[in-house]
């Protein structure tokens, strides 16, 4: 039991033992850390300063931001305030037909004076800022007239850079994407030429608060050599300006950046007017083939005026529904009537070639009639129809005064008869037909050329391209 005690009371005297070294060794941790700071600043009670983050409150109040009421314009109830402009287009994206508008990307610049941002400087340099500051300060409130989509560009940040001089002087640019209107004319489409405008003016502000100008005139608007469109020819830039009037809130002053646009002619050769002539000049080829070939000159026909339909629905497809007619549309169905108008010849031939046909076949079998029929009757043919006598083989069942009822004809002595003939007779008939041989002649002249089917081919063969170059020869001269 005594054991059993001593060895609990040494246990109890080793814990605050224990304890003391934890407590000298936390000592030790702390004062090598004071040790560690004697080559640097003191450890003091405040805190430490980040000078990086000072830089923006010093901004602000060179500025004096905070100092003034930046939601109304400089000169306040004073005179108006003149904003210079200059544009710098970087690319002319697309034009639009079906659409009627044109894409362009361009970087706007501003240019007027604040005397609220002035600065003291030594050195007259001007200090440059983001999109950050631009929302504190009083900036012109431009806008583009008729865009139906516009934006700024915010890759990797926005495109918006603010420059502030010593004296006041601010220049505002900003790098935007707008997509804007152009009536366009296509009455002499593709054979035309374009005139599109950018317009420029402040929403808010009427010429009495606000006086926008081009910065530099015409040189305001610069170029990029590079800019270049398939399927148009940029011809010149230029800019205008003059007022704009509203009947509700009054006048603005409006600026204008004008381009004209000549389309390039090669593309439409190549892709309708080529393909169309081509088309044209495949239907002359039934002229050629036989007429009896009533498969081969169809087939040909319908096929040219098919694809004369598929060109002109493949134009109109990508083209807007105006309600006047194009030049275009002037060559694609001249050409798709002189398609129709062959395979109409081609029908007038048929047509004709048939009824000769059929006339040449009673013909043929009238004559084989007579001719059986006078080798029954064993006698000469009657000849009707010429001016000299004929025979006509009459029974004698007939009288007398029915034979010599027949006008125009002359009776001649009739043979001697032998016996088992002797009830018939024989009467020779001359019958004078000068008049009729006369109207039979004027109408073969009449129709000679529609009943020779050959001869309507050969006329077609120098009518049809005849009147097709002397059609392309007037389209080009007056569109071109």
């Amino acid at each position: 039991m005594p054991y059993y005690m001593k060895f609990l009371f040494l246990l109890f005297c080793m814990i605050p033992v224990g304890e003391c070294r934890k407590h000298k060794s936390r000592k030790r941790r702390w004062s090598g850390a004071v040790e560690s700071h004697k080559h640097g600043a003191p450890l003091t009670g405040k805190k430490i300063v980040d000078n990086t983050k000072s830089r923006k409150v010093k901004t602000d109040h060179l500025l004096r931001v905070d100092d003034h009421d930046f939601t109304m314009r400089p000169a306040f109830a004073g005179p108006a305030v003149p904003v210079g402009v200059d544009v710098q287009v970087e690319s002319l994206d697309s034009i639009s037909e079906v659409d009627m508008d044109f894409t362009m990307t361009l970087y706007l610049r501003h240019y007027w004076k604040d005397e609220r941002l002035s600065f003291p400087s030594t050195t007259n340099k001007s200090m440059t800022f983001d999109g950050r500051l631009v929302k504190k300060i009083w900036v012109p409130d431009v806008f583009f007239v008729h865009s139906k989509r516009s934006f700024i560009h915010d890759t990797t940040t926005e495109n918006i850079m603010l420059r502030v001089y010593p004296d006041g002087h601010v220049l505002y640019s900003l790098r935007v994407t707008v997509t804007a209107a152009c009536n366009m004319d296509f009455s002499r489409f593709p054979l035309d030429s374009q005139t599109c405008t950018l317009e420029l003016e402040s929403y808010a502000y009427t010429d009495e608060d606000l006086m926008l100008y081009w910065k530099s005139g015409d040189e305001s608007l610069s170029t990029d050599d590079r800019i270049s469109l398939s399927q148009f020819l940029i011809q010149k830039f230029h800019t205008t300006s003059r007022l704009a009037f509203y009947s509700s809130t009054g006048w603005y002053n409006r600026l204008y950046i004008n381009f004209t646009l000549r389309r390039h002619i090669f593309f439409f050769l190549l892709q309708t007017y080529f393909p169309a002539t081509l088309m044209v000049m495949l239907s002359w080829v039934s002229f050629w083939i036989d007429r009896r070939a009533v498969p081969a000159r169809v087939s040909l026909g319908i096929t040219t005026v098919l694809t004369m339909s598929t060109i002109i629905t493949g134009v109109n497809a990508s083209m807007p529904r105006v309600s006047y007619i194009k030049a275009v549309d002037i060559y694609l169905w001249v050409s798709f009537v002189f398609v129709f108008l062959s395979v109409l010849e081609y029908a007038a031939v048929n047509y004709l070639t048939t009824v000769r046909d059929g006339k040449d076949r009673k013909l043929r079998e009238k004559a084989r009639e007579q001719s059986l029929g006078l080798t029954r009757e064993q006698s000469l043919p009657c000849t009707c129809g010429m001016s000299h006598t004929g025979t006509l083989m009459v029974d004698g069942t007939y009288s007398e005064a029915d034979t010599n009822s027949l006008a125009g004809y002359t009776r001649a002595p009739a043979p001697e008869d032998p016996p088992e003939k002797q009830e018939r007779m024989v009467v020779h008939l001359t019958l004078d037909n000068e008049s009729t041989g006369t109207k039979k002649k004027a109408r073969f002249r009449s129709f000679s050329l529609m009943q020779n089917t050959h001869a309507i081919d050969t006329y077609s063969r120098m009518i049809f391209p005849g009147s097709y170059i002397i059609f392309n020869l007037i389209y080009w001269s007056v569109y071109c």
